[in-house]
């Protein structure tokens, strides 16, 4: 497939004190193949200076093609990346989260095997290469483990990171499903209902990992990882639509 535009879709509550930094990050990646970048930002009714954050540094670099929604009230991660993926126009897109625990200098890893022409869905996962990896939560390492395990089960799949934010996609396709998870039941919903689909090629590449504490701003919690084995059981074993 002929690829001109990657968009980057970018859920945002409460991120104003990093969200300029990783836009610094993304503005200084040259994607491969000279793609073009198309930033899609949703502001999740954030109650810190985000919107000003976005809005200041989209202001001060008129180059970059940023493109700012927000909710007028919090709907969650799932809801507002399903706003920004509805308004994504490039032909292939990659999540990002608005923190800096994900890499953007790590795109064109997602992208390789989709332009030699081997995937049509990229996951970055933490568990795979030699990339860095911060040390944090021992729990949180086995319920990742866990719950990509219990996907894979329903989804006869054998990805070793199904939580990952770094997922890359046919924009086209993902479209094409019906999402319904507004939190963080995102990740298995998507994964089990692509694993549906005949004939797709999903790929996993290693990625480096520089995640947050709680004091520094990490969001999922236990309450969450509850919420992802329903969405497992109803999506996987129930196959809800």
């Amino acid at each position: 497939m002929f690829i001109t535009k990657l968009s980057i879709v970018i859920p945002a509550y409460n991120e104003g004190k990093t969200i300029h930094l990783i836009l610094d990050k993304i503005k200084t990646v040259e994607l491969i193949n000279q793609l073009a970048k198309e930033i899609i930002i949703v502001n999740d009714c954030s109650k810190d200076d985000t919107e000003e954050a976005v809005l200041r540094y989209r202001q001060a670099n008129p180059e970059m093609n940023i493109q700012y929604f927000k909710h007028e009230v919090n709907k969650g991660k799932g809801a507002a990346l399903h706003t920004g993926i509805g308004k994504a126009t490039g032909e292939y897109l990659i999540i990002q989260d608005a923190d800096l625990e994900y890499d953007p200098a790590e795109y064109n890893d997602l992208l390789k095997p989709v332009v030699n022409g081997f995937a049509d869905v990229v996951y970055g996962s933490r568990f795979m290469g030699s990339n860095p990896h911060r040390i944090l939560f021992f729990w949180h390492t086995i319920g990742n483990r866990w719950l990509t395990f219990l996907s894979n089960m329903f989804s006869n799949m054998n990805l070793t990171d199904m939580e990952t934010c770094y997922k890359l996609f046919n924009t086209k396709m993902l479209q094409g499903i019906t999402l319904r998870e507004s939190r963080f039941g995102f990740e298995p919903e998507v994964t089990i209902k692509l694993s549906r689909i005949p004939r797709l090629r999903i790929y996993e590449v290693g990625i480096s990992y520089y995640g947050r504490t709680y004091e520094e701003g990490k969001k999922i919690g236990w309450k969450d990882g509850f919420r992802a084995i329903y969405c497992i059981l109803k999506y996987g074993l129930f196959k809800a639509k």
